[in-house]
């Protein structure tokens, strides 16, 4: 079973790591969409398309638009966070109570 429970850790581990990736990635291009980037650049091209798809469902969820700002990225990043908690020590806690 120790062989199960280490697989289950390392899996919670790359999560994590995924999820903190990602949540960086929506933060960049939340800051970027305040200064108005140009959109032909590369980078700001492959940001849009890793986070866009994501933010635009939660759009259709949540209409979080006030005033001009944009409150979808902030409730993302609060759904990765709790993720990060509830998922990720999860996973750790079930290999532990499998060794």
């Amino acid at each position: 079973m120790f062989i199960l429970a280490n697989l289950i850790v390392a899996v919670a581990k790359i999560l994590s790591i995924v999820l903190s990736i990602y949540m960086w990635v929506i933060i960049i291009q939340a800051i970027l969409s305040w200064v108005n980037p140009d959109p032909f650049n590369p980078i700001v091209r492959i940001l849009y398309q890793v986070t866009e798809p994501v933010l635009s469902r939660l759009r259709r969820i949540l209409p979080l638009q006030f005033g001009g700002m944009d409150f979808t990225p902030f409730v993302l990043v609060l759904v990765i966070i709790f993720l990060q908690q509830f998922l990720v020590n999860s996973l750790v806690e079930l290999a532990v109570h499998l060794k």
